[in-house]
């Protein structure tokens, strides 16, 4: 699905992989479910793409719901895989996400729940190699993103800026849907080992300019990320 020029989406929003094409080449953001590995190729051809295109594979963090094909791309196609280095134990399968909690739960969990078995999740496969960048760091990858260590839902979750196209990857930071309940809008997500300090990351976004936010879970923000971020701390349990 085209979202912007230059970006497409697989998924129907309730877990987002991301293709940025930059001069002809594709950086993958996130790899979703293992199920998306067949909805790749089709993607890329409404993209004027193929598999051979592909440079890079970005985690924003290492959760089951991101990692998905990761491995499979790496093993099967060669392309080279990066998270944050305080994820990297979770995407190698070396260590499991810690304290879990949950915000909210409802009938939509069980949509979540559909395409996370129908698409794979439970059996997602760890990635046996995977590089690693840290907070600040302009990733050597087509488009370019710079790295915002902003953790909390994970240790090692990162967003990934697009100065120059005015777009912010933002993974799990925040979401603009919550899988369990169904509510929509920017809020914390769903899903993480530490909310508050969650809440508390989004304070190194506050200053970001992008017209398009591109969340892991949820239809792309495109009302300003501090907008974004004020209603998530209207929102937010206190």
């Amino acid at each position: 699905m085209k979202i912007a020029p230059g970006i497409h989406r697989i998924g129907n929003g309730l877990i987002n992989s991301y293709l940025l094409e930059e001069s002809g080449e594709i950086t993958i953001v996130d790899a979703g479910v293992p199920g998306y590995w067949d909805d790749l190729p089709d993607e890329l051809a409404a993209m004027k793409r193929s598999p051979a295109d592909i440079r890079a594979l970005v985690l924003t963090h290492a959760h089951v719901d991101h990692i998905g094909f990761a491995e499979r791309l790496r093993s099967e196609r060669g392309v080279r895989v990066s998270v944050h280095e305080l994820d990297a134990m979770i995407a190698r399968g070396e260590a499991k996400p810690q304290n879990q909690k949950m915000l909210g739960i409802g009938l939509a969990a069980l949509r979540f729940l559909r395409l996370a078995l129908t698409k794979g999740m439970l059996r997602s496969t760890p990635i046996l190699e995977v590089a690693t960048f840290g907070d600040g760091a302009t990733l050597d990858v087509p488009g370019a993103p710079r790295v915002i260590h902003v953790p909390g839902h994970s240790e090692g979750s990162a967003a990934l800026h697009l100065h120059a196209r005015r777009m912010l990857f933002v993974g799990d930071a925040f979401a603009t849907l919550n899988v369990l309940s169904g509510k929509v809008g920017p809020q914390l997500a769903p899903f993480g080992s530490d909310l508050p300090r969650a809440l508390e990351s989004l304070e190194r976004l506050d200053d970001i300019e992008a017209d398009i936010v591109l969340p892991g879970h949820g239809q792309p923000w495109t009302g300003g990320v501090s907008e974004a971020i004020r209603l998530i701390r209207e929102g937010a349990p206190h």
